[in-house]
């Protein structure tokens, strides 16, 4: 690792910057959403060897255990939603520090963050024409009533499902450069990446998945051993959406 990680406040919020060596006006970004054990990348040579390599500034909030979704989850604030706070504290850092037009923004995660980041950009499509996720956690109603913070977020199992971001695929919007990766040992939550891979298949949206690579289930191994393909598919895409624009 040879860039530099900073923290600043946001809203009142920690986020974590980490910046390329001798790059300071970088033409691609990526804002990286963190899983539940809230670990962002600084400490993960496995992810800045190639941002480096690729030269992507990333962004990486801090929202506690709250989904990366727009429902108030009173460990992270009593009245701001992690969206809401993505969308209008968060990624307004990228024009003010690097003039970096939306566009010029991939998102990934893991884990929770994996789910975030294809739900944003399910919802958000035209703000979020990049994304990645790794090791996925789209079915994560099944921890509804396991005492985690989603039973202060929704009322019911089937409302929690209701938000997932299967539920949020529009059939003719959508996220032209989309990745997802799962180690087919990950119990928990390989289903949810092959039902979502389905779902777009049926539904015609194209998308890029790596359903096979094993690498220690759902553990740091395997994430560490996702991060060439993931950033290498976000600066490609962003790449393409460059020209695009031009």
């Amino acid at each position: 690792m040879n860039g530099i990680w900073t923290d600043i406040e946001v809203a009142g919020k920690r986020v974590e910057i980490y910046e390329p060596p001798a790059n300071p006006l970088p033409r691609f970004s990526v804002l990286y959403l963190h899983p539940l054990g809230l670990e962002t990348l600084r400490d993960r040579p496995a992810f800045t060897k190639f941002l480096d390599a690729y030269k992507l500034v990333c962004v990486c909030p801090h929202v506690k255990r709250s989904w990366w979704v727009d429902r108030v989850c009173p460990e992270f604030d009593a009245k701001l939603t992690a969206e809401q706070h993505v969308l209008k504290n968060v990624m307004p850092i990228f024009a003010e520090r690097w003039k970096l037009p939306p566009r010029a923004v991939g998102v990934f995660g893991i884990s929770m963050g994996g789910q975030g980041a294809v739900r944003l950009a399910f919802r958000h499509p035209k703000l979020f024409p990049v994304a990645a996720g790794i090791g996925s956690a789209f079915d994560f109603q099944e921890l509804h009533g396991t005492g985690e913070t989603l039973d202060e977020m929704y009322d019911s199992k089937e409302q929690c499902r209701q938000d997932t971001a299967v539920l949020h695929i529009h059939p003719a919007e959508y996220p032209p450069h989309l990745f997802f990766c799962i180690d087919p040992d990950d119990d928990p939550w390989y289903r949810g990446n092959d039902r979502l891979h389905e779902k777009l298949i049926a539904l015609g949206v194209p998308h890029t998945i790596d359903l096979t690579t094993r690498a220690g289930g759902h553990s740091w191994t395997y994430f560490d051993r996702m991060a060439e393909p993931t950033l290498q598919f976000i600066h490609d895409g962003l790449q393409k959406e460059s020209r695009r624009l031009v």
